[in-house]
């Protein structure tokens, strides 16, 4: 996400104080988050039986390629959202500056704690079915963490906030669908176990983004604006990760169709952005760009989807020509 303008010491002053102003917000969504969220265990979901040691000093086999038997897409996702799980902790030291006290602090280490869990699954799962290059594997881990985390320039506790509500609800398409292109019902079911979690990860962060537009409407609606519009996965640090996120839209994991239609659009309508009344003429010019911009991606979003037809009917005809 490019630097956030905040000339205006004032403004950014205002939304900082706005977390403060959510606290009682922040707790009624942890109490009902606590009360849906459903406990769950990583290692009910691994297929322990497919496991075998790797060193030949515990009597295994070192990994070889032929035993990567997932679609190469499906690999290349996991790993990508593995190594993004694996930074956590430098996500957990951006939004815990903003505040431990009070409910926010509660939060943040609860939603820590959940997100963890994540990773480890996935990693279990992608070393017990021998899916990857377990080195290969640590060695992306070390370069990606080694490199942390830096929330933008000018990243408010509000910012934050609105950008958790889209980056989880694009995680949340993300897993699913690489679960359901890996043909492999264990890595099904793990993943769409683990979209339940981002699931109501958005809703918590959505939910915030909501009241603040009712106590502050045009500073919520610049929020949206700057986020929607500077929006990268915070995956994005990893090693080849435009090539890996290519493959990844290509194969209609998560493309730009689906970024608009159903992470942006969607949190958008929820928020009644285009709708709302009682904005003043700051807000109206952020809705003003915000509008634009969604305009333009949705034509860049059909733009891709028609080069991707000419792709896919490329390769058949590559493969039929080798039959």
């Amino acid at each position: 996400m490019p630097p956030i303008d905040r000339s205006d010491r004032s403004t950014a002053r205002a939304e900082h104080s706005l977390l403060a102003e959510l606290q009682p917000v922040v707790e009624s969504n942890l109490h009902r988050h606590l009360g849906v969220a459903r406990e769950w265990f990583p290692h009910e979901y691994i297929p322990w039986s497919r496991g075998r040691n790797f060193d030949g000093r515990l009597g295994g086999e070192p990994w070889a390629p032929s035993e990567a038997t997932l679609p190469d897409v499906a690999r290349t996702s996991l790993v990508v959202n593995l190594l993004t799980e694996d930074n956590l902790p430098g996500y957990h030291f951006a939004v815990a500056e903003f505040g431990k006290d009070g409910a926010w602090g509660t939060w943040v280490d609860r939603w820590t704690a959940e997100e963890a869990r994540h990773g480890t699954a996935l990693r279990d799962y992608l070393l017990v079915t021998r899916a990857v290059d377990p080195k290969a594997l640590e060695r992306a881990r070390m370069v990606h963490m080694s490199a942390g985390y830096d929330r933008p320039d000018g990243f408010s506790a509000l910012h934050a906030i609105a950008y958790a509500a889209f980056q989880e609800l694009a995680t949340r398409i993300s897993h699913r669908n690489t679960g359901q292109v890996s043909a492999d019902p264990d890595c099904d079911a793990l993943l769409a176990r683990i979209a339940a979690d981002e699931n109501l990860h958005m809703v918590f962060y959505r939910n915030l983004v909501d009241a603040a537009f009712e106590l502050a409407p045009d500073t919520a609606l610049r929020v949206v604006r700057d986020v929607v519009m500077g929006f990268e996965m915070p995956g994005s640090t990893i090693k080849d990760f435009r090539r890996k996120s290519a493959e990844i839209a290509i194969a209609g994991i998560y493309d730009l169709r689906l970024h608009h239609d159903s992470v942006l659009m969607p949190i958008l309508r929820t928020l009644r952005v285009f709708e709302r009344g009682g904005i003043g003429p700051d807000g109206e010019a952020a809705r003003e760009g915000l509008a634009a911009f969604m305009g333009q991606l949705d034509k860049k979003a059909t733009s891709f989807t028609d080069r991707r037809e000419g792709i896919r009917a490329a390769r058949a005809q590559r493969q039929a020509a080798t039959v």
